[in-house]
């Protein structure tokens, strides 16, 4: 269970509380950025977006795609599902669709998170590039929260829009909203009339424009769409099975006003649509006068739960204790009802201009005021803010499994528009963002520190439904800058102690576990680590890291097939069209980051190369768009897969943090040490280092990695510290560190940083040599599935085959070991090679080419040098074959290196009974007479 805060802690926080400022907005000015607290714990410090500058090259460019869609992207439409979970006007504004509207999977549940993930992007573009356009977007974003939150705090107000005699009411679709009406309404008429003017907005089915009833066995109502689309109206006293009704012949057009009126008159009910008589029926046995008091008297809502809220405007409605005739029907078509030939309803009648709060007088002279008001009851709870009700973080309280039709994730949600809040707070100083952010955290206190840990632990432990990504890393971060005590005892209110105690003991449980609901969990333990000391956090999360990378990883650095993790050590098993989910790679990132700020450990900025150069670059494709950020969703790596761009229904978590991937490209090139003695350059990517506290620049000049190198220049003052340059893993031979001209003494080891002390001044000029070579990486589970990397590139063939491609790359080897000479360059096309015919490009081309992220490797005849020895490759057991065994010595100093390796490797294969002794001679024969690339 969560262990509990401690004296200590508690009285620190309160100190911290006490010191935190007050939040205030300034509107005046260009918009200026707070600062988030370095955690002690951190001996390594990023730099800020704004110290880090991109140049030309393919990060510029991908990223100039994604600036351009968040600066003409109307934030209006993300606003939507806000401002009509509140009841306010919408302005018109269409919602982006998919997951982010209420037509989308699972009927919209996940609404909301995709415009946290938005105002994230914005800050991230505002913070880069100081374009006030981003500001003045999160300005009016962060504003309409605040309406919103302010209105969720309030009863229902009136929406009113244009009618059809003046004023009218309008449901927004979303803010599922009603008119209450007293239980006398209908004054048990045996006979009666309805009537009322309507503007649909929406096409559902069986919305109600009124409902008189009890529950679903005594009822009357009037449906604007029945199950076929037209109007209907239906009595019973007998539940569905005995409605008494009338259907209509049409549909009633959306968004024009259409007058309704239906009459009861001893066995007669008539339907009437725009003055015509369009049903009857003279066997209706069941009037009002039978149907008792009623306490559900509703306009715009349903006794059945299932159907959905009126969407549109009401107008006049009027309720007689007569039938009215056909005469008075047409006159209301013309005329306000107190001018007809019918006059004022004498049961009821509602003016919906006549108030602008959330009541409505009642003009028949009865008294019978009507309230506005939302199924979900209210006002919401202080500080709560989203794009639907309380409704799911209620029911996930007494959650047993997932349904996500019923609860998608509500604190996910929560986590993703907390985030945008707390970004925009960083990036403008907007306090009212602090202030919402702040108030989140509050109202989620408020709710989960009452329930016992028990529940707790099931919510979080039931898949999708209980997924709530980065919040504990969100949280914790407010913390620092709040202050709160219980904001931190909120962080720590998530831990999922199955999880935490398993990867503490490193015991890999992943196996069948949701990928993405879980990786986001670890860099937030990371940030509780730093916040409390608690050992159990980091060493979970440098565990599960490991439990992942490599076990579960594809070459392109993601993983996941279908969302969810396999046994360990299986790849070849799991390919599929839905594998590494992009989310995956976006939060392996973050936590291999967070991770490489503790424990400098060279494996993290492997990793972090290696998805970002490929799956991350990958996921965006390589072409502007207004609409949609194309952004994948899956990476599918089966033979012949071709990337799709807008996944599902849109506006999906991967393309929300495909948002934000795009505009933080350059936040892990530099990080310094947290005493200022070291900088860290951790990618090779074109860029300009501004490093305040030192007084220096350093411009990086590369067009990596189409170049095996980079020039590093320095700018500003002097300034003593250790340039601490990554030597990639893979990068085995050849590295090499100049300073103005001068080589740099050391020997430089593949998977660590090389370290350059001096005194940098102004002009300074440091070159570093990064010798590429093409190289495989096997699937763990099937040493014949094989990825292409040269250098960090993953290499992919381009081909609409769908079966797995055949390829032998020892026929040309490099004494290097290099398999690139088996290749041709493609000329005019940087990194781009053909072999047998097919096309290899760089992943991280965003294409939509069909590709082989995987090959068959084949090698059936030993070759050296393009000349073929005839002889068969042999194989052992596990796979391996005399080619595999002989490349593996390699680099080779010389072709006689290289001919003693093959002497020795035949030696013994022929020893073990694997290859003949004529065999033998004959391949030692065909090295020793080739010719080979150094």
């Amino acid at each position: 269970m969560t262990p509990p805060l401690s004296r200590r802690f508690l009285l620190q926080s309160a100190i911290l509380a006490a010191a935190a400022p007050a939040f205030a907005y300034a509107a005046a000015g260009r918009a200026a950025a707070a600062a988030l607290p370095a955690p002690s714990a951190w001996t390594l410090r990023p730099f800020e977006l704004k110290d880090v500058s991109l140049g030309q090259g393919v990060f510029a460019s991908k990223r100039q795609l994604m600036l351009d869609h968040g600066r003409g992207y109307d934030v209006n439409r993300l606003l939507q599902v806000f401002r009509a979970n509140a009841g306010l006007s919408t302005g018109g504004a269409v919602a982006p669709g998919g997951w982010e509207g209420l037509d989308g999977e699972a009927n919209g549940n996940l609404r909301g998170h995709y415009t946290g993930h938005f105002l994230s992007m914005l800050s991230q573009a505002y913070a880069s590039t100081r374009e006030q356009t981003y500001a003045d977007k999160i300005s009016t974003m962060v504003g309409a929260l605040t309406d919103v939150r302010a209105a969720l705090r309030t009863d229902p107000r009136m929406l009113t829009v244009t009618g059809k005699w003046g004023g009218a009411h309008e449901n927004v679709r979303g803010s599922y909203q009603y008119v209450d009406l007293p239980a006398a309404v209908l004054g048990g008429a045996a006979a009666i009339t309805l009537s009322i003017w309507v503007r649909p907005t929406h096409d559902a089915n069986w919305q109600r424009v009124f409902d008189f009833g009890n529950d679903t066995t005594r009822y009357m109502y009037l449906a604007s769409r029945n199950g076929s689309g037209v109007p209907r109206f239906a009595i019973t006293t007998n539940g569905a099975g005995g409605e008494q009704g009338l259907n209509g012949t049409a549909a009633l057009p959306l968004n024009q006003w259409s007058h309704l009126a239906v009459t009861i008159s001893g066995t007669t009910g008539t339907l009437y649509v725009n003055g015509a008589a369009v049903a009857t029926n003279t066997a209706m046995t069941v009037n009002p006068s039978v149907l008792g008091t009623l306490t559900n008297n509703w306009l715009g809502r349903s006794n059945y739960s299932g159907d959905p809220v009126y969407a549109g405007a009401f107008d006049e409605f009027n309720v007689y204790s007569r039938a009215l005739t056909a005469a008075d029907i047409t006159s209301l078509q013309s005329n306000e009802a107190k001018k007809s030939t019918a006059g004022l309803g004498n049961l009821a009648s509602y003016y919906f201009s006549a108030t602008t709060g959330g009541t409505f007088g009642d003009a028949s002279g009865r008294g019978l005021t009507a309230t506005l008001r939302r199924t979900w009851d209210g006002p919401s709870h202080q500080g709560f803010l989203a794009a639907y009700p309380e409704t799911q973080f209620i029911a996930l309280e007494s959650a047993t499994s997932a349904d996500y039709t019923k609860i998608w994730a509500p604190y996910y949600t929560a986590h993703k528009i907390l985030k945008g809040l707390l970004d925009a707070y960083l990036a403008t100083d907007d306090a009212r963002a602090l202030d919402l952010a702040s108030g989140m955290c509050d109202w989620m206190y408020s709710r989960l520190s009452k329930l016992p840990d028990a529940t707790l632990q099931r919510m979080w432990g039931i898949f999708s439904s209980g997924e709530f990504g980065g919040i504990v890393e969100t949280i914790v971060d407010l913390y620092t800058i709040t202050g709160k005590a219980d904001h931190l005892a909120l962080a720590k209110l998530f831990d999922l102690d199955t999880l935490i105690d398993a990867c503490a003991a490193n015991t890999d449980t992943l196996n069948g576990l949701h990928a993405n609901q879980h990786i986001p969990i670890f860099t937030g333990y990371v940030r509780l680590y730093d916040a409390t000391g608690e050992t159990r956090y980091l060493t979970a999360a440098k565990n599960f890291w490991g439990m992942v990378i490599p076990q579960r990883m594809y070459g392109i650095g993601g993983t996941s097939t279908g969302e969810f993790w396999k046994a360990r050590g299986v790849i070849a098993g799991t390919i599929s069209d839905t594998d590494a989910e992009t989310c995956c790679a976006y939060n392996l990132l973050k936590l291999s980051r967070m991770l490489f700020f503790h424990e400098q450990d060279p494996k993290y900025m492997d990793y972090y190369e290696r998805a970002l150069y490929n799956q991350v670059l990958g996921s965006k494709q390589d072409k502007a768009d207004a609409e949609k950020p194309l952004v994948t969703y899956f990476i599918g790596l089966t033979p012949g897969h071709v990337r799709d761009y807008t996944p599902k229904q849109g506006t999906t978590c991967c393309e929300g943090t495909g948002m934000e991937s795009a505009t933080k490209y350059q936040d892990s090139v530099y990080f310094k040490s947290a005493d200022g003695a070291s900088l860290y350059v951790n990618l090779y990517s074109p860029s300009t280092l501004t490093w305040a506290e030192k007084g220096v620049t350093v411009t990086q000049t590369t067009s990596y990695p189409q170049e095996q190198g980079t020039t590093l220049t320095f700018g500003g003052g002097s300034a003593a510290f250790a340039l601490r340059l990554r030597v990639p893993v893979w990068a085995t031979a050849g590295f090499q560190v100049t300073v103005n001209g001068q080589a740099v003494s050391g020997t430089p080891v593949a998977g660590s940083y090389f370290a350059v002390s001096r005194t940098w001044q102004s002009g300074d000029v440091v070159r570093i040599s990064v010798p590429f070579r093409l190289r495989v990486e096997k699937a763990l589970d099937d040493p014949s599935l094989q990825t292409l990397f040269y250098g960090p590139v993953n290499l992919v063939a381009r081909s609409a085959s769908t079966s797995y491609l055949s390829v032998g790359l020892y026929r040309n080897a490099a004494l290097s070991g290099d398999l690139l000479p088996s290749l041709t360059p493609v000329s005019g096309k940087p990194l781009h090679y053909t072999l047998n015919g097919t096309e290899f490009a760089p992943f991280s081309e965003g294409t939509e080419d069909p590709t082989h992220a995987y090959v068959r490797r084949a090698e059936p005849t030993v070759v050296f040098g393009t000349v073929s020895s005839g002889i068969a490759n042999p194989a052992k057991s596990d796979g391996t074959t005399l080619l595999d065994e002989i490349w593996a010595g390699a680099p080779f100093a010389s072709k006689a290196a290289l001919v003693a390796r093959v002497q020795s490797t035949t030696t013994a294969w022929v020893s073990a009974g694997l290859l003949t002794q004529a065999a033998a001679n004959t391949v030692v024969s065909t090295a020793q007479g080739a010719s080979y690339v150094s």
